[in-house]
C-alpha cells in the first residue's frame, strides 16, 4: 500500500503539469509584443520546456532556546537594577524640583493678571488671556505631579 505522503506528492506533481498552459506570442505591425494563453491570428506557440523545480535547502536546527540565551547572572542583574534605581532617583529629584517651580509659576501667574491699556489710556484686565495663562500653568503643575507619581511607582517595583 502506498503511504499517504507519497500519494500527496504524486497528486501535487500531476497538478503542476495540468496547470501549465500553452503560451502564444504575437508581434503586430508596430512591433508591439503580446503574450496570450489563447491562439490568435498571426500568433506563434512558444515552447517553454519543462519547469525546473529546485528543492529548498534544509534549515539548520538551533537547539538553543531564546529564553536561555537571554538570561544573565544575578550579579549582572543586580548591577542593572542598581543603575536603574539610581537613574529613577535622579529623575525623581529633577521632577520634584520642576513641580515646585511650576507651582511657584502658578502662584506668580495668579498674582499678576495681564493689565492692558485701551486707546484712551484706561487700564483693563484681559480675562480670557489671564484664564488661558492660568490653565497652561496649572497644566504644567499637573504634568510634573504625574511624572513624580510614575517615578515613585517604578521605584517601589524595584524594592
Amino acid at each position: 500500500m502506498m503511504k499517504p505522503h507519497y500519494l500527496l506528492i504524486f497528486l501535487c506533481a500531476g497538478y503542476i503539469s495540468w496547470a501549465q498552459a500553452e503560451i502564444y506570442k504575437k508581434v503586430d505591425a508596430d512591433g508591439h509584443v503580446t503574450y496570450s494563453s489563447t491562439p490568435t491570428k498571426g500568433s506563434k506557440k512558444i515552447d517553454l520546456g519543462p519547469l525546473t523545480i529546485v528543492p529548498s535547502p534544509a534549515r539548520a536546527h538551533n537547539n538553543v532556546t531564546p529564553s536561555a540565551s537571554l538570561k544573565v547572572d544575578s550579579a549582572t542583574q543586580k548591577n542593572r537594577d542598581n543603575l536603574r534605581r539610581k537613574i529613577l532617583e535622579e529623575e525623581l529629584s529633577t521632577e520634584q524640583k520642576l513641580v515646585e517651580e511650576a507651582r511657584q509659576n502658578l502662584i506668580n501667574g495668579k498674582g499678576q493678571p495681564e493689565i492692558l491699556k485701551d486707546k484712551d489710556g484706561n487700564n483693563y484686565r484681559n480675562a480670557a488671556k489671564y484664564e488661558e495663562n492660568i490653565k497652561a500653568l496649572q497644566g504644567q503643575v499637573t504634568l510634573h505631579e504625574k511624572n513624580v507619581e510614575a517615578l515613585r511607582t517604578e521605584l517601589l517595583k524595584l524594592k
